[in-house]
């Protein structure tokens, strides 16, 4: 009697599903399959364009002009011959400056900014955000001609990036808004508490806020970098004048129109301008994608 109990589970186990059983698997196959493939081809169709990028710049000059999507031989001394070109290691040097500092400069000036508007009262605080979100809306180009003539009569740094880096110590009002919503999601019990045991304001923000933000701030420096290191307006406004204050976005296209028929040599160093951002992107993106997505939970 114990042996044909201990039977009867696993008779019940392979006993056959039901039709509507294997109707909700074979749904849920389908739907599996489906999800993947878009995923696959959305993905395919963000990555086979750099794809091609790498193999054209990996191609002889011959080849490039052929319909052969395969390197024949694999050229890679064309990145070389990018790197020697008289002015790139400039470009990319100020590039880096441009981007490095003025991403510095904007996270801390920016901060305070959105941690008062996040956690303080007072007077005046809506139409203080209302104006930060009105900047937002501003473009660039509708202030150019006075900002121009500002820094070129009154303090003569045309020909300079200086122009470019300057303002973002007086923060930047995407970044102040994006802060400022992640800075809504901390909550203020740990703010009290800190003032409790008798941490004033710049205590607070450095020794709790701070380390809770870490998510926040990263996402906003990556916006910064990203934005300074593919600038082309503002190099072009200002620093066009003067070859050795090219950046890599504005050298690129001339670079594009010294070797407009060496499609190679355009291709390695489109490679070598966008590779930076890749890496930093691909190194700091679960701490981007985590800022981004927790700076909506609260309004």
């Amino acid at each position: 009697m114990t042996q044909i109990l201990d039977r009867t589970p696993a008779v019940q186990e392979s006993a056959p599903r039901t039709p509507a059983a294997r109707t909700a698997r074979r749904k849920a196959v389908l739907h599996w399959i489906a999800v993947h493939s878009l995923g696959v081809a959305v993905a395919l169709f963000f990555v086979l364009p750099f794809v091609f990028v790498v193999l054209t710049s990996l191609m002889s000059n011959q080849q490039t002009l052929t319909r052969d999507l395969i390197p024949t031989t694999w050229e890679w001394g064309n990145y070389g011959r990018v790197l020697d070109t008289p002015g790139f290691l400039t470009w990319w040097r100020n590039t880096l400056l441009y981007a490095v500092l003025g991403t510095t400069l904007t996270v801390l000036s920016s901060i305070p900014v959105a941690y008062a508007l996040a956690k303080f009262r007072f007077r005046g605080q809506r139409m203080t955000m209302m104006l930060v979100i009105s900047m937002m809306m501003l473009p660039p180009q509708v202030i150019i001609v006075p900002m121009y003539l500002f820094w070129a009569k009154q303090l003569d740094l045309t020909g300079t990036l200086w122009p470019l880096i300057i303002p973002m110590a007086f923060g930047d009002a995407f970044a102040i808004f994006l802060l400022r919503q992640f800075l809504l999601t901390i909550p203020n019990e740990y703010i009290d508490a800190a003032k409790v045991d008798g941490c004033g304001e710049v205590r607070t923000l450095l020794k709790v806020v701070l380390p809770m933000a870490k998510p926040g701030i990263a996402a906003v420096a990556l916006f910064q970098f990203f934005y300074a290191w593919n600038d082309y307006f503002g190099p072009q406004i200002y620093a066009s004048e003067n070859p050795a204050a090219w950046t890599l976005s504005y050298g690129l296209e001339s670079f594009k129109g010294a070797h407009h028929t060496d499609w190679n040599l355009t291709m390695a160093a489109t490679v070598l301008v966008m590779a930076p951002v890749i890496l930093v992107f691909f190194f700091a993106q679960k701490a981007f994608v985590e800022g981004i997505t927790l700076t909506g939970v609260k309004g």
